[in-house]
């Protein structure tokens, strides 16, 4: 029996359709759709209708051309790294973001007349162009897109957010404009602009506490055993039983995504029945504590409509982000809707 990641399409759908107030919402579907599966999730949401989507590297824009067929834009956030991607950009339609003159001026040579995007570096010095770069770009042409990205937008009070708005206006007056992945959505129209590009929020993740829940992890148990007092379980022997306790031993650990972090504070759910992690998390194993279950069920949860993505997160001291992109491939993977 193997572990089961079920995918709400519907709930990301309805998350996606929460999150468009801008003139347009488009949709980031980079690292494998955050892990969910790349072609089942873009046709999804080009169902509930998006037509704009976006990727971080050229390969993942290949794969999603493929997936969509024609029609839909494709903008990959990373641009034009090197020549020989050219012929990739042309052939599969795929959309550049051009982070730098060095990038601008291989576009003018290898891609020049295609459609292309700017991002501009409104104060994260992450990726884009900086204020003192524009008046040195080759002439390219109009922009289909010219964005930017806040690097505090989860953290609504935070002054960075507002500094950045005022940074990318003064640097890009006009055009298709785009500020906002899923945390400036949320900071209201001022961050708007033309198109939108939620990516957390659609699949579950703060800062849209409103989302609806889109993944439920179901472990196998493998075995149960009584453990007496004092007695260890997992590799260290820190977890130390102070009662006459049962250990089910589920299927998975951080081969399959789940880090090794979670050891000692995740939580697992058998039901409304909450079962705590019982030693370290190791390659293919957990130990969890069942003692106060009447029956132990043959599989036990541990992301669903009890502990999403950020609650699971919490117990190991990282974020939403890396629990669902650390999924691993061993999952029997089921889609719903």
């Amino acid at each position: 029996m193997r572990a089961v990641l079920e995918v709400d399409l519907n709930a990301i759908r309805a998350n996606w359709r929460a999150l468009s107030v801008a003139p347009e919402t488009g949709a980031v579907v980079k690292a494998d759709a955050y892990g969910l599966g790349l072609t089942p999730v873009a046709q999804a949401l080009a169902r509930g209708g998006a037509t704009s989507f976006f990727v971080a590297q050229v390969e993942e824009g290949v794969a999603l051309r493929t997936a969509l067929g024609a029609g839909p834009e494709i903008t990959v956030f990373s641009g034009l790294m090197q020549a020989q991607d050219a012929a990739l950009f042309r052939d599969y339609a795929l959309v550049p973001c051009l982070n730098s003159i060095e990038q601008c001026v291989d576009f003018a040579t290898y891609l020049g007349g295609q459609p292309f995007g700017l991002q501009y570096d409104s104060g994260m010095n992450r990726l884009g162009l900086e204020a003192q770069d524009l008046a040195h770009l080759p002439d390219l042409g109009t922009p289909r897109l010219i964005m930017s990205h806040l690097s505090c937008s989860d953290e609504p009070s935070h002054p960075q957010s507002a500094a950045q708005l005022a940074a990318f206006v003064e640097m890009a007056p006009q055009g298709r404009r785009s500020l906002s992945a899923t945390g400036g959505t949320l900071l209201g129209p001022d961050y708007h602009f033309d198109i939108t590009r939620p990516g957390i929020g659609m699949y579950g993740g703060m800062p849209f506490a409103a989302a609806q829940p889109v993944v439920t992890l179901s472990l196998p148990v493998i075995q149960v055993r009584d453990v007496q007092v004092g007695e260890s379980v997992g590799y260290g022997a820190h977890w130390i039983a102070q009662r006459p306790s049962r250990i089910a031993t589920v299927s998975s650990g951080y081969a399959d995504g789940l880090i090794r972090a979670l050891s000692g504070g995740a939580t697992l759910w058998a039901g409304d029945m909450p079962c705590p992690l019982a030693g370290r998390v190791s390659m293919d194993l957990m130990g969890v504590d069942v003692t106060d279950l009447p029956h132990v069920p043959q599989m036990l949860d541990i992301l669903g409509p009890h502990q999403g993505i950020d609650a699971l997160a919490d117990a190991a001291g990282t974020i939403g982000y890396e629990i669902l992109t650390s999924l691993g491939t061993r999952y029997a993977r089921h889609y719903v809707g």
